[in-house]
């Protein structure tokens, strides 16, 4: 597994919680916030490192749910 260095780390906290603070219930239930840090993190590892491209991995994330949960 690849380790994430500091800034890394703070660019995926950050995308995170602006994704998740729009969120009902202050930031969403602890699953969907579970999901989306689980697609950031692998976005990360992959070399996508920038907070605007991991925001962008994160919409996308809350989207695959959503869609998920209406079928």
């Amino acid at each position: 597994m690849i380790k994430l260095d500091q800034g890394t780390v703070a660019n995926v906290d950050v995308a995170l919680e602006n994704i998740c603070r729009k969120l009902p219930n202050c930031g969403g239930d602890h699953e969907t916030r579970k999901y989306v840090a689980k697609k950031l993190l692998q976005a990360a590892r992959k070399g996508n490192t920038r907070l605007e491209a991991l925001e962008d991995v994160a919409r996308r994330a809350l989207r695959e749910l959503s869609r998920s949960q209406v079928a």
